[in-house]
């Protein structure tokens, strides 16, 4: 409940007014149907009363009549009203709340961004966000007016009719819908949850069969996994089909409360007026109230078979929500220098923790890169080579020591000046959907015939001109392309970018020998002045470098 109850304030900060009009607006809708079936059964008992006492001619039947009619009218135009705003706020506010996610995943550290990215992760938060439109508008907001327009007819069949129907009516609806949602939410929580959990499995089998179809087709294996989907689905559908059995019993708990306090209010009524406490009016007044406010606890039913899954989802997204301190920060006072200007890469006693650990991966590690030099950093899998390039990228937290850029550390660096200024290429980098240009051009306007420099540069040009040139297509994560070629169209879009400092995770990995000296003697050429700090595996890359630091 906590989770849900911090995504609904974050609802209400962002859409207050609107919010705040339409949870009035609900409370005038449920009350002046409370009061338009009260008053009509008051209206028709005392009608008849009057006439079979012979005193039809003088009983004013014009107020009552016009208030029913205003009631009957003012509560459709409530209604309509609270359903625009409501929604209308829900919506806006679950925008914000995907912008404000977004930008939480960008401020992220990078491990953290390497696991929520895929279409999985996509999906997930997707179905996250879709499911929070009920939290205000099938649960706070139902919940609260319900309570409110209970209480105020307590209030009220306590003034005009007898405390005992009071206490009846509005204790045994309250009563009752705790009772009734408890355990009916005890039951479907894990349905619930199983429900999203599946409904995932299903969307995530059949994403991997559309894109992976052609492979699958080749392989054989199309048919296995086009069962996998249907497998998926099948289990997702008997769920839901259990979910809609417990709605279903749910509502009809809540159809025998009602029978059973508006039955009670009639009898009550019915003792009441042979007592000659209260006259056949009123205790129709009260009996129709009862039948009318069943009505409160009709969202209930709705809410029950949700409640598990916007549980799951506010947890998820609430924990999302949580700002993450950022690795590097724009300080109040930036020192007076350029940041497009050349300068060296100085990493003095830098030890580096595991991420999400406090065990040293690297210790006491000290040494300079100047601007054109190239440094191959080696050692076996494990030692800390692509950390040492998050942590220089600002990407990693430094347990102890320090990073100073261009003679600055790199905690003074604002964010874009450093993102300007420094280029990282990680193991794994995607590529979208489109042209190669648009591949190309994501690191910034650049003019075709650099474009040509560049794909010559890392040996791509005669096989993007074979291709059909920059405006040939390739799918996503660089379908239509080799791995070797993906790879060097990534290092070619870095390279576009014109860094000061190029750090590179094993840029070569997929080519031959051959290639790869190739290709890093073009980063050079590309980069003549650049600092370049190289992850090595492969001879081709220590042999390029001008020093080899070794992490044992």
């Amino acid at each position: 409940m906590k989770a849900l109850w911090k995504i609904f304030r974050f609802i209400l900060r962002d859409q207050r007014s609107a919010m705040l009009r339409g949870a009035a607006l609900s409370l005038v809708v449920l009350a002046m149907g409370a009061a338009l079936l009260g008053l009509s059964g008051w209206f028709i008992t005392a009608a008849a009363a009057a006439g079979l006492a012979g005193a039809g001619a003088v009983f004013d039947v014009f107020r009552p009549s016009a208030m029913v009619r205003f009631l009957a009218l003012g509560r459709a135009a409530a209604r309509y009203g609270e359903r625009m705003l409501t929604h209308d706020a829900t919506l806006r506010a679950l925008e914000t709340l995907r912008a404000r996610v977004l930008a939480t995943y960008l401020a992220a550290p990078y491990p953290r961004m390497i696991r929520i990215r895929g279409a999985q992760a996509l999906n997930r938060l997707t179905a996250d966000i879709d499911a929070l439109d009920g939290v205000s508008l099938r649960l706070v907001l139902p919940v609260m007016a319900g309570l409110f327009t209970l209480m105020l007819a307590f209030v009220v069949l306590w003034w005009l009719v007898t405390p005992a129907v009071a206490f009846w009516v509005a204790g045994g609806y309250v009563l009752a819908g705790i009772v009734v949602f408890g355990w009916m939410a005890r039951i479907s929580l894990p349905l619930s949850w199983r429900a999203e959990i599946s409904a995932q499995a299903f969307r995530t089998r059949l994403i991997d069969l559309i894109a992976a179809r052609r492979d699958l087709a080749v392989y054989g294996r199309l048919a296995a996994q086009k069962k996998h989907v249907q497998t998926a689905e099948t289990r997702h559908e008997d769920i839901r089909r259990q979910l809609d059995r417990r709605e279903r019993q749910t509502g009809a708990l809540l159809a025998i409360t009602g029978t059973i306090v508006t039955a009670g209010a009639l009898g009550l009524g019915i003792m009441l007026v042979q007592s000659g406490q209260i006259g056949p009016a009123f205790a129709a007044l009260g009996f129709f109230a009862a039948l009318a406010l069943a009505e409160p606890l009709a969202p209930v039913r709705r809410a029950v078979s949700d409640f598990g899954r916007m549980a799951v989802a506010a947890r998820r997204i609430g924990s999302d929500l949580s700002e993450p301190a950022p690795l590097t920060t724009a300080p109040s006072h930036v020192p007076d220098q350029n940041p497009d200007q050349n300068g060296d890469l100085h990493i003095t006693n830098l030890t580096l923790n595991r991420a999400g650990a406090s065990v040293p991966i690297i210790s006491s590690l000290s040494f300079t890169v100047s601007p054109g030099e190239t440094l191959a950093v080696t050692g076996p899998s494990g030692r800390g080579k692509s950390t040492l390039l998050l942590a220089i990228a600002g990407l990693h937290p430094v347990a102890t020591g320090h990073i100073r850029i261009a003679d600055r550390p790199i905690t003074d660096w604002a964010e874009s000046d450093l993102r300007r200024y420094l280029t990282l290429l990680p193991q794994r980098s995607a590529l979208m959907a489109g042209t190669v240009g648009d591949a190309l051009q994501l690191a910034g306007p650049v003019d075709d015939a650099h474009l040509w420099r560049l794909l010559s540069a890392v040996q791509l040009d005669h096989i993007i001109t074979q291709k059909g040139g920059l405006s040939a297509k390739i799918g996503s994560r660089g379908e239509g392309l080799s791995g070797g070629e993906a790879r060097r169209l990534v290092l070619a879009r870095a390279l576009a970018k014109n860094p000061k400092i190029l750090l590179l995770d094993e840029p070569t990995e997929g080519l031959d020998e051959a290639t790869s000296v190739a290709v890093l003697r073009g980063i050079r050429e590309v980069l003549p002045d650049a600092v370049i700090v190289i992850a090595a595996h492969k001879k081709p890359e220590r042999s390029f470098a001008d020093r080899i630091l070794e992490l044992k």
